[in-house]
């Protein structure tokens, strides 16, 4: 008796296995035989793209779910609070399987990354319904502590910095801070004592340094942050120079005032690779590059920003000096204030620069209070224009950007018209953008869409195309009218009518 071989691979998050049924023609709808298969085509592309990021949590895209899979599912059910199952229905071949709807990725993904996992969240890079056979997926976000960009991984009133640590030779390092955030680089080198300075007063989010290196790192240094390594090869002086002559498009460093810091731009290089590494290519905000002099600061050891309770208490509810001085009227003061509460400054002149404008603003009550009020209203610029070039900015975000940037106008004339020299100096630096504030008034709605993909979020006259599809979508009936109208004038049938058939589109 000839058998006959069915199978069907459904693509489910129950399921993701292919159910393999064995017929006899003579007997209809009896299934001989029911097995399964652990290489099916969903799991076999897992595995090939688990295999690139083996030390991530690896959230795999299946239909409206995200899926982890073996270990992945076990930590992820464990940090999540998410329900731990079986896949393969408890058969010998089973393992772990843990997902959560697709549009809850933000309610989960900040879990994942402050529990010090690294995330690498792969997407369907494909329409299901127009694919032929598996869907396409790839990964399009690596998360780490250090390259959070989402607000709820990260803190409004601190930074977060990602640290590169380069160990040279002669108890000597090369150290680089970025914020992705907002796009502030700074890189320094020196001995083991300033780099540990560094380190505390930055207080970075994740450090990267040479692979060899795990045992110095932890010797030297011991805080408690999460590391990453890189191979040697990455640490090399032309390996790095080229990476930052590419980002940003120069043919030399001087201008940046850096180019002397050769250790330092080694660990500013190792930090462009690891972002490159964790798919991180949007990174036109990060504009140019500082050194930290030396001679600039007073640099207190971890013991001294510890025992004078700088930012942090010696115990729970303790207050702080940063707790007390924090009346900042924005985020972006709020961070800057704690960096210099951090880092103070030795040049006298450019102390008594910053005393006198607090003795001007305590005398000046009304220009203190209208300043402070636009301040209010800027909102995050810093981390808003970051937005914007990582691709993650939505139209609500956009609008106030523009009205941010209203605000620093006023801020900038206020500035301006002063009598206090240094206030004159900082509203001569402000660039307000008129013509892209005036252009986002212009372009985008008074109250848009918290997502694009809604729609509706563009002003009327801005684009005839759309203008003309929207009329369409909201007046069908009498769009047809028209159309039925001119086509009756151009063939010359006065009975003419026209239909819509769901499959052909329109025909008369």
């Amino acid at each position: 008796m000839k058998q006959v071989l069915l199978i069907t691979i459904p693509e489910t998050r129950t399921n993701p296995l292919p159910c393999i049924y064995l017929f006899s023609p003579g007997i209809p709808g009896l299934a001989m035989a029911k097995t399964k298969t652990e290489d099916t085509p969903l799991m076999m592309q897992h595995r090939a793209i688990k295999q690139k990021y083996p030390d991530a949590i690896l959230l795999f895209r299946v239909g409206d779910f995200y899926e982890t899979f073996g270990q992945d599912a076990v930590i992820a059910s464990q940090v999540l609070g998410i329900t731990l199952t079986k896949r393969n229905n408890g058969a010998a071949a089973s393992s772990d399987l843990a997902g959560f709807p697709y549009h809850a990725l933000d309610t989960y993904l900040h879990k994942l990354v402050k529990a010090g996992y690294r995330v690498a969240i792969c997407d369907q890079l494909e329409d299901p319904k127009q694919a032929k056979g598996i869907v396409k997926r790839g990964v399009t976000e690596m998360v780490t502590p250090g390259t959070a960009t989402n607000d709820k991984l990260l803190e409004h009133h601190s930074n977060n910095f990602l640290a590169g640590i380069h160990f040279a030779e002669n108890d000597q390092y090369g150290l680089a801070f970025l914020d992705i955030s907002t796009g502030e680089f700074f890189i320094a080198e020196g001995d083991r004592e300033y780099a540990d300075k560094l380190i505390q007063g930055f207080k970075p989010a994740e450090v990267v340094f040479q692979r060899h290196k795990q045992k110095l790192f932890k010797e030297n240094f011991g805080i408690k942050t999460y590391s990453y390594t890189l191979d040697e090869w990455i640490f090399t002086e032309a390996y790095s120079e080229d990476l930052l002559l590419k980002h940003f498009q120069t043919h030399s460093l001087k201008g940046f005032g850096v180019d002397d810091e050769k250790k330092g731009l080694i660990a500013a290089g190792a930090i462009l690779h690891y972002l490159k590494e964790t798919e991180h290519p949007n990174l036109q905000h990060i504009t140019s590059i500082q050194r930290i002099d030396r001679d600039d600061f007073l640099w207190m050891d971890r013991f001294t920003i510890r025992n004078l309770e700088l930012v942090t208490g010696n115990s729970e509810g303790n207050h702080t000096l940063l707790s007390v001085l924090d009346n900042t009227a924005s985020p972006m003061g709020a961070r800057l204030l704690k960096r210099w509460l951090v880092f103070p400054l030795k040049d006298i002149q450019k102390i008594n620069e910053r005393l006198d404008t607090v003795e001007f603003f305590i005398k000046e009550t009304e220009l203190r209070n209208r300043i402070s009020q636009h301040i209010r209203q800027c909102g995050d610029i810093e981390r808003l224009v970051s937005k914007i070039s990582l691709k993650k900015i939505n139209p609500r975000e956009v609008l106030q950007l523009a009205r941010g940037l209203r605000q620093i106008e006023i801020i900038k004339q206020l500035c301006l018209s002063s009598s206090n020299e240094y206030l004159k100096r900082l509203g001569d630096a402000l660039n307000p953008c008129p013509y892209i504030a005036e252009k986002i008034f212009k372009e985008i709605i008074d109250n848009p869409p918290t997502l694009a993909i809604k729609g509706g979020m563009i002003n009327s006259g801005i684009n005839l195309e759309l203008d003309e599809l929207r009329t369409i979508s909201h007046s069908g009936k009498s769009y047809l009218v028209q159309l039925q109208q001119k086509e009756a004038e151009a063939t010359g049938i006065s009975s003419l009518r026209i239909g819509f058939n769901n499959v052909f589109g329109y025909y008369l």
